[in-house]
């Protein structure tokens, strides 16, 4: 199966509210808040440790104390939208070396808000007319590489444009017409794309185009936050609910004045194309203070943390007759984090990597992991553990290999 059809398979799950910890040192790390009521419990919600990543699917990341007391610091008074986001855009501008920003709904949002400031200016008429761009003189195409077609690109045709994909220099340079509104690129898929940063932003410049970059959950490394506004990129694009932990309905549009400032008129509170896609001060705020947490983060301790707990886990079952680990670093732009690779021998565990999953997903208590990439094997994200849940982690995997152990 594919990812996004077994992570779509997810959602699909019946609410397993009687999925709890049984066994006391379980219990102990699993349980709810001493104060409030623990609605999941009430509503029969199944809650999971995530051992997987920051996937949408599974509600993103856990807000740390310091966005939560933005949230709730914020939602105690009353003010202006505009100026919360302008504020709040001022600020992220100068921690990302950007001329502007403004606090999306998602990186989602800012994909489709930066495509319609590019094709609007500061026009309002424009504006209302957006995404029915036939008869109005606005450019209408937007071209990227074929390679970078990846279900994302859909966004900017929210905005009413067609997707003229490439695959070489020549072809971008064929491609270009009257009608070109902007070229988009994603970081993602660099490594796979004949045109790399340099040369796309060089075609740009050369035929006066604006270039969007879309680095949804390409930190870290922290210095991406920046690097593409200092590289040249017009507009950056991305997610707030990925490892930087902000609110998972937030992202982040930043880049030059002009184009942020015009994405500003398609967007809530006006009535423009983004009016459905709100973001309030608290949500704001919330971005903020993940942003300005996790530029001051210790990196480097961070990633230790988790080569540690890679170390813990796979200390705990690399005795289990046919199991191999090891760590593994994405090869890709995105949640490039150290995780941990678990395989096993088909003769000796007689179990696929999908039941793997399916056992883990359905035990006590019920663990996520990523079990749909290769056969007989799984990989564990570490930066989505909380402090202990390793020891949870390592314990359900060792039960479940064992169970399954001829």
């Amino acid at each position: 199966m594919k990812r996004r059809e077994i992570l779509k398979s997810l959602t699909l799950l019946p609410l397993a509210g009687g999925i709890t910890a049984t066994a006391a040192p379980l219990n102990n790390m699993l349980s709810a808040p001493a104060a409030g009521r623990d609605l999941f419990k009430e509503l029969g919600i199944r809650t999971f440790i995530n051992a997987a990543g920051n996937y949408t699917v599974m509600s993103g990341c856990l807000m740390p104390p310091e966005v939560m007391e933005a949230i709730n610091g914020a939602s105690k008074k009353f003010a202006l939208v505009d100026d919360v986001q302008e504020k709040v855009g001022e600020r992220i501008a100068q921690m990302c070396h950007a001329e502007a920003a403004l606090v999306s709904a998602g990186c989602w949002s800012a994909l489709m808000l930066g495509m319609a400031g590019v094709l609007t200016g500061m026009d309002s008429k424009r504006v209302s007319q957006v995404p029915n761009l036939a008869g109005t003189g606005m450019k209408s195409e937007v071209i990227l590489q074929k390679s970078h077609s990846m279900g994302y690109d859909h966004a900017l045709t929210q905005a009413g444009v067609k997707l003229i994909k490439v695959e070489t220099r020549a072809e971008v340079e064929a491609a270009i017409n009257e009608n070109t509104a902007m070229l988009w690129f994603l970081n993602r898929e660099v490594h796979v794309g004949q045109i790399k940063h340099a040369e796309w932003l060089e075609l740009g410049k050369k035929y006066n185009l604006p270039t969007m970059i879309d680095i949804a959950a390409d930190v870290p490394p922290v210095e991406n936050l920046w690097k593409f506004n200092d590289m040249g990129f017009d507009l950056v694009v991305i997610s707030g609910g990925k490892a930087m932990r902000g609110p998972q309905s937030a992202g982040i549009l930043m880049g030059k004045k002009k184009y942020v400032d015009a994405a500003r008129l398609s967007n809530n509170p006006r009535g423009g194309i983004g009016r459905g896609q709100k973001v309030n001060k608290e949500e704001v705020f919330g971005m903020y203070a993940a942003l300005e947490r996790f530029i001051n983060l210790d990196h480097k301790k961070e990633w230790e943390m988790w080569e540690r707990k890679i170390a813990y886990i796979a200390g705990v079952i690399k005795s289990i007759p046919g199991v191999t680990t090891g760590t593994h670093i994405p090869a890709t732009e995105d949640n490039k984090m150290p995780t941990l690779k678990v395989t096993w021998d088909p003769n000796k565990i007689k179990l696929t990597n999908v039941e793997m999953g399916e056992r883990l997903r359905k035990g006590n208590p019920s663990v996520e992991v990523i079990s749909w990439e290769a056969p007989n094997t799984l990989r564990c994200g570490m930066h989505v553990l909380e402090a202990g849940e390793e020891r949870i982690v390592a314990s359900r995997l060792k039960e479940e290999l064992l169970k399954a152990s001829v």
